[in-house]
């Protein structure tokens, strides 16, 4: 399959990482060029935007975008990776009449907006270069360092109750880096008990969601039977269209190609943002707003050939 370029919204399985996934795809569309925009642990499910050819190098900025997760937190145990897959490390019958649905969305309105995280032992996070998940593997804990992270929205689905532990279903919206697993922790340690994270699955990862999200499997039968899997690739203007966009001149095309800075009239976007430069339908640059004396103008950061 030659020139291939786009974005490929993936909905992945659970078991397979998601560098499987990647050599999976780089195999079925005959490329090199393949990188994901956010990496999911194996037991998640769920939407993993794969770039392919020139998208590649829209990863940095679709990677950086908020997440939406469906989650299921088990309160009552806990375990050493914070998730299900993990050992038990601590359990306590869970008094159930004390695990309401008022108490719940409360606890939701006090985690809302920026929070301090540690992360996980069980992580990819590197300290002094060493991974995390090596260290914890050879029974290794060592402290780590809070990090900032964003929670956009929770909302309580459901809680069920049984055999002294309740299990709370829930939607979390996010920004990039946010641990679901530990946050299950800390939202079961506020409410005096044990947790971890039962089930999780990704249902929307930047302006992709999981309703335009293909199964691995799909695509692979349907490369077998010879069919065109170019067709499920969004384009690389389509999947930057969350960024503001800017109509470039005919006359100023080949100087925005060439990668000169060009004007902004009428432009009225914050100083420091990215814009994307357009020729009528066709995507010339990934652009930095700056300011000079004669006003708003677009320093180029990527420059797209014309093929794409």
């Amino acid at each position: 399959m030659s020139n291939v370029n786009g974005v490929l919204v993936v909905d992945k399985p659970a078991g397979m990482t998601s560098h499987d996934c990647v050599s999976r795809i780089r195999r079925l569309y005959g490329t090199k060029k393949v990188g994901h925009t956010g990496t999911l642990d194996p037991d998640v499910t769920g939407v993993l935007p794969i770039c392919l050819g020139q998208a590649t190098r829209l990863v940095e900025y679709l990677q950086e975008l908020p997440k939406r997760y469906d989650v299921v937190m088990r309160i009552g145990s806990s375990t050493t990776t914070e998730d299900a897959s993990g050992e038990v490390i601590e359990q306590k019958e869970v008094d159930i009449a004390s695990i309401t649905k008022e108490r719940v969305e409360e606890l939701f309105q006090s985690f809302l907006g920026e929070i301090d995280q540690v992360p996980p032992m069980y992580s990819a996070v590197k300290v002094n270069g060493v991974r995390l998940y090596d260290l914890a593997r050879e029974g290794t804990v060592i402290e780590r360092q809070s990090r900032k992270v964003t929670i956009y929205e929770l909302t309580l689905h459901d809680i069920s109750a049984g055999d002294g532990v309740v299990d709370v279903s829930f939607t979390c919206t996010c920004s990039k880096g946010t641990y679901m697993r530990t946050l299950c922790v800390d939202l079961g340690r506020v409410l005096g008990y044990p947790a971890h994270m039962k089930l999780l699955r990704r249902i929307k990862s930047g302006p992709f969601t999981e309703g335009e999200a293909i199964p691995l499997q799909v695509l692979e039968e349907q490369a077998a039977n010879g069919e065109d899997l170019s067709r499920h690739l969004v384009s690389i203007p389509q999947a930057m269209s969350f960024m503001p966009a800017f109509q470039v001149k005919p006359e100023r095309v080949r100087a925005v190609r060439n990668g000169l800075v060009t004007a902004l009239p009428g432009v009225n976007v914050e100083e420091g943002s990215l814009i994307c430069l357009f020729s009528e339908n066709e995507l010339l640059g990934i652009h930095r707003v700056c300011r000079g004396e004669k006003g708003l103008f677009a320093k180029a950061e990527k420059v797209f050939p014309s093929e794409v």
